[in-house]
């Protein structure tokens, strides 16, 4: 790269002659706009020149190999289920952050009912009471379901088409420790609602914890805030579900899906 006077292509005619999807249009009218002023299309092509002559043992896809539509294996199937995993995470956040204003965390008992916790209460208050909250909550529900299937079914995808091996070793356990944080985040979520089901899954939870060698005490002080379950294991697990966890997993898809980004797809050989 070099600090010469850029060329005065005129970018607006070029982009009339072109048949461009509206989206298309907007991302590079965005990319052009951008690239005038800060120049970002130069520092891609040098951190790739960059990358490419640091990495030259990394292995042609077939796409590169027979120069066929670099699209083809994108839209395949199988393929997918890494996007399908982000979409359904995205859903799962956002119809997530709109129950976390009506739900309470809370163990107190409710007075008007007795036995319900204040935390059911307000699932049964958002279920009736809030408008489209029953539809909210299962969406919720049905997005968190469906991408702890789709990410297993990713990593089934990965494993059996050898997409795991060199180089690409370290974004497989980067998807294991995804999948470990996605399965924490269903089950801190199992939990939030505070019923007999969830009270008796977080029992298994801490006998889980107690039964870890060394530091299986410490586990369960530290995520259920005790041996017996209340308030304390409430709380750790909102906090988990709602504070920790999402910008963990967040940070880590992003990672991941750079070096995906990075490294290209690993199709079959």
């Amino acid at each position: 790269m070099s600090l010469k006077k850029q060329d005065e292509m005129d970018h607006n005619a070029w982009l009339k002659k072109q048949d461009l999807t509206v989206i298309e249009t907007a991302f590079l009218t965005t990319l052009i706009w951008l690239d005038k002023r800060l120049r970002i299309v130069d520092y891609l092509e040098l951190l790739e020149t960059m990358y490419y002559r640091a990495n030259l043992q990394m292995p042609k896809s077939h796409t590169e190999q027979y120069d066929l539509d670099n699209k083809f294996w994108y839209w395949y199937p199988l393929y997918s289920l890494g996007s399908l995993s982000i979409v359904a995470y995205l859903v799962a956040a956002v119809s997530g952050a709109l129950l976390g204003f009506y739900y309470a965390p809370s163990t107190a008992g409710a007075a008007a009912q007795g036995d319900p916790t204040a935390a059911y209460d307000s699932l049964v208050m958002i279920m009736k009471d809030v408008q489209f909250g029953y539809m909210l909550r299962s969406i919720h529900r049905w997005a968190a379901q469906f991408m702890v299937a789709a990410v297993f079914l990713h990593m089934l995808r990965v494993y059996f088409t050898g997409s795991y091996k060199e180089p690409r070793e370290v974004n497989w356990i980067l998807g294991i420790v995804l999948i470990g944080l996605t399965l924490l985040f269903g089950f801190s979520g199992y939990v939030l609602p505070w019923k007999q089901l969830s009270f008796w899954a977080a029992q298994i939870g801490v006998e889980m914890a107690l039964a870890t060698p060394i530091v299986g005490e410490w586990a369960a002080q530290l995520l259920f805030g005790g041996f017996t379950l209340g308030q304390a294991t409430l709380v750790r697990m909102y906090i988990l579900h709602v504070f920790v966890l999402p910008f963990v997993v967040t940070g880590l898809i992003a990672l991941h899906v750079g070096i995906v980004w990075v490294q290209g797809i690993a199709e079959p050989h």
